[in-house]
């Protein structure tokens, strides 16, 4: 089922930034003047001071991308919006034409799932430059959130070392969309399940979940109420245990759990949503072996994040099944990724590309020119680093990887490394050319990606840089870029 028709039942060309429009209104005036440019999307930082992210949004795109126009109930709202002199901002000579347009871009993308770093392209769009200006503002949206919420997932997801992790952030998410969205992003990130039901159902995710501490209220006593649940749903029996007094709560569970064995059912597990959850699942644990369920499983919530994860884990904590909600859907100690879009190469009269650079006082902020492509390196042992490099330069003899901020810093991949290139088509002038891949082989991707890349990449504090650079001739032709602007 495809999210974006479902939830909006309309194109989203009006997903953007005003200026991306009074851009294009300006490139539109210009006449023939300007033809195709490349744009790239990419972030400068990684996300929570960690050591790698994990791409995710395409497929989002993609399909925002499939029914994009500009409907006649837009131009007519565009129509009705004015200047500082009270004229209207667009003549409808540009109107009719936005109501014609048709996608005539190329989008080059990083498969969903993949390990990527700080400079790299994400997404390379080509085309007329006025409507990748209009797309820049809708990239990014969806790139940057999901981007961030699978990266987030991805960390959550390996500080539980294998363990199931459900992801329980509906009710705190940034609204209906961020529910959704971020619920996908979970789930390419290492998520196993949601208890969004609208999100299973959209994008065919597992869906789990079983009653709350008003369920145990409404009843006079918590074994009373675990009593009524197993006989309504049998089959589901994880039973929060905290309402009261937590580990009597477990002692009730056992209990039931007895009554239903005896009718043919098994107790699946107990949940902690409260107190000192090391402390209490190793109490709850015992229990439950000495009861006789040593497979019912412990699962705990209770704003979780990667950190307390670990720190439960390092204390011993029996937990089963994690249960991440807040601090995952929201991001909570990075609210938004910092990806931006930028011009890197116009194509002139004759088919050359014109390479562009954005000068700044801060190197960092310094663009890269060229129409960029990521070769990754690999061996046995895994990934070695990724060189960026220009195509229409191509790539010199010498492997070696340049640090656009650090020229001092380089890295050079062994010559028994094989590679890959990143990017790959993905719509191919304005049609949908990639084979439309599920979730679940993005998630795959996602923990391969934990395979490959070295322990030191993956830990939480203080993570070993992963190289990344420039292949030297971009790197010559972004420096003389750069003294020519100076």
């Amino acid at each position: 089922m495809n999210m974006i028709p479902t939830l909006y039942g309309h194109s989203l060309a009006l997903l953007t930034d005003l200026y991306q429009l009074t851009m294009a209104y300006g490139y539109w005036k210009q006449g023939d003047r300007f033809g195709n440019a490349t744009f790239h999307l990419f972030f400068r930082k990684l996300p929570f001071q960690g050591g790698y992210a994990i791409a995710a949004g395409l497929g989002t795109v993609l399909e925002i991308l499939e029914t994009f126009r500009f409907t006649a109930e837009d131009c007519d709202y565009l129509r009705t919006l004015r200047g500082n002199d009270g004229e209207r901002l667009f003549e409808d000579g540009f109107l009719d034409m936005l109501q014609d347009l048709e996608l005539a871009c190329d989008i080059e993308a990083v498969p969903e799932g993949t390990a990527v770093f700080p400079n790299e392209p994400l997404l390379r769009v080509s085309g007329p430059i006025l409507q990748c200006q209009i797309l820049e503002t809708m990239l990014l949206c969806v790139v940057n959130f999901q981007t961030l919420i699978a990266t987030k997932s991805a960390r959550i997801c390996a500080a539980t070392a294998g363990a199931e992790v459900l992801e329980f952030g509906l009710r705190r998410a940034q609204g209906i969309d961020g529910s959704i969205t971020a619920t996908r992003a979970a789930y390419i990130g290492g998520c196993s399940a949601t208890s969004n039901v609208l999100a299973g159902k959209l994008l065919g995710i597992p869906v789990r979940g079983t009653h709350a501490h008003s369920w145990v209220m409404a009843f006079e006593t918590e074994l009373e109420a675990f009593d009524a649940y197993a006989e309504a749903m049998p089959n589901n029996c994880v039973f929060l245990v905290d309402t009261y007094d937590t580990l009597e709560g477990v002692r009730n569970a056992v209990l039931v759990g007895q009554r239903l064995r005896a009718r043919g059912h098994e107790l699946v597990g107990i949940r902690l949503d409260s107190g000192d959850l090391a402390y209490l699942s190793i109490e709850a644990r015992r229990i439950l072996d000495e009861a006789g369920f040593p497979a019912a499983k412990i699962v705990a919530s209770n704003d979780l994040d990667e950190q307390t994860i670990e720190s439960l884990r390092h204390q011993g904590a029996p937990i089963a099944v994690w249960g991440v909600g807040t601090k995952l859907v929201t991001a909570f100690d990075q609210p938004a990724l910092g990806g931006v879009y930028k011009l890197g190469a116009m194509q002139l009269p004759s088919g050359a590309w014109q390479p562009k650079l954005k000068l700044s006082e801060q190197r960092i902020k310094t663009s890269i020119p060229g129409r960029q492509q990521v070769r990754r390196f690999f061996n046995e042992r895994g990934l070695v680093g990724d060189m960026i490099y220009d195509e229409t330069l191509g790539v010199s003899g010498d492997r070696t990887i340049i640090d656009p901020d650090d020229p001092l810093r380089t890295h050079l991949p062994a010559d028994d490394c094989q590679f890959v290139d990143l990017l790959q088509p993905v719509l191919r002038d304005g049609k949908r050319v990639d084979p439309r891949p599920p979730l679940e082989s993005m998630r795959d991707r996602t923990a391969m990606q934990f395979h490959d890349l070295h322990p030191t990449v993956l830990r939480l504090l203080n993570p070993h840089v992963y190289p990344v650079g420039l292949e030297a001739q971009l790197h010559a032709l972004r420096e003389s870029l750069i003294a020519t602007h100076r």
